[in-house]
């Protein structure tokens, strides 16, 4: 069977990816004032810094995914954008976060992963930007 390229943005929902993002960044918000109140004395400065720079990314990630579901009517396809950021955010943050907490630091080992997730997801939404035609825009 051959491959079909995918021209439109019709495989996804617009207002399911927002509320995924705008629920990303409300987690970032409540990680990192838990963080910054809640686990400080009860971690180490090493365990706070991974919890902060999960917060920060977390939140970076969340605010691009809102900004390539706001570009969706011109740049296309974005699904893949979205995945990659939603992915970053899992493996990135979500291995900061459980290091911080349980200090178990080979899960040091996934974070490139979602950091190469970010990436990726940056690369595709720099080569679509570019890619699409000027009187789209």
């Amino acid at each position: 069977m051959p491959h079909r390229k995918i021209t439109s943005n019709a495989h996804y929902n617009a207002n399911q990816w927002a509320a995924s993002f705008a629920v990303q960044a409300m987690l970032s918000v409540a990680a990192g004032a838990f963080g910054a109140h809640a686990l400080t004395g009860l971690v180490d400065t090493k365990a706070l810094g991974w919890w902060s720079t999960a917060s920060q990314y977390l939140m970076y990630h969340a605010l691009a995914g809102l900004m390539v579901v706001a570009l969706a009517q011109y740049v296309t396809p974005i699904r893949s954008i979205l995945l990659y950021f939603c992915m970053g955010n899992g493996l990135f943050a979500g291995s900061l976060y459980v290091m911080a907490l349980t200090g178990y630091s080979f899960l040091g080992a996934i974070t490139p992963l979602g950091g190469l997730c970010y990436l990726v997801g940056w690369c595709l939404f720099a080569f679509r930007l570019w890619s699409t035609r000027q009187d789209r825009i």
